[in-house]
């Protein structure tokens, strides 16, 4: 019988992003962040106040991942806790970075100690969680991300079939992100690892259905 997999989102989850993101918005770009429930509005310039234009955030988050990967700091528990569930089942990562910033993201981990195969995304997350366990084939599947539309689109492809656990590691925006779990597309919303664990245990210890 196949192992049971673990299929992780990173920002947010596994490391830091959008704290190392506002500073180096601050510094380099005399651009304030200030996240008050829409991330479209959040970006502001600095003296003006001028809200950032979306394609122009879209155009600064690029330079980000492009140039400012090394500042991503592991949020407190993550990497430890995924080495434990490591132990018990696959797991991979399926972030939503384009097709190029693949080996990038897949080294960044590792000099943080994840040896994880990584796959990259554009949109919902459901199909390409469909690809990954048509081939991975496991007796039990655990998606784990920060977005609340990822975890409908899991639902959506999946049903009930997926076990969901929404969690945003990051306070600054966590207050701020609508509740999967509310809304019936995760099966608990938990943003501390040290929490998050037990719970993640507790499914991989069930009898596969």
């Amino acid at each position: 019988m196949n192992r049971p997999l673990i299929v992780s989102d990173c920002d947010e989850v596994l490391l830091h992003m959008v704290a190392h993101f506002r500073d180096w918005l601050g510094e380099e770009h005399a651009v304030d962040f200030r996240m008050d429930g829409d991330f479209g509005n959040a970006l502001t310039r600095r003296g003006s106040g001028e809200i950032v234009p979306q394609e122009e955030v879209w155009t600064l988050l690029g330079g980000f991942f492009d140039t400012q990967m090394d500042r991503q700091k592991p949020i407190e528990g993550a990497l430890e806790a995924i080495d434990t569930l490591s132990n018990h089942a696959d797991v991979v990562i399926l972030t939503n970075l384009v097709d190029k910033r693949q080996e990038r993201r897949r080294e960044q981990l590792l000099a943080h100690g994840l040896d994880a195969r990584v796959f990259t995304n554009q949109g919902p997350k459901g199909p390409a969680l469909q690809r990954i366990l048509d081939e991975y084939q496991p007796n039990r599947a655990i998606f784990i991300d920060d977005l609340p539309q990822h975890h409908q689109s899991a639902r959506e492809t999946f049903g009930k079939d997926i076990t969901t656990l929404h969690l945003v590691g990051e306070p600054l925006v966590a207050p701020h992100i609508a509740c999967a779990h509310r809304a019936g597309h995760a099966d608990a919303r938990i943003d501390d690892w040290a929490s998050a664990l037990p719970w993640l245990m507790e499914q991989l210890e069930k009898e596969p259905a």
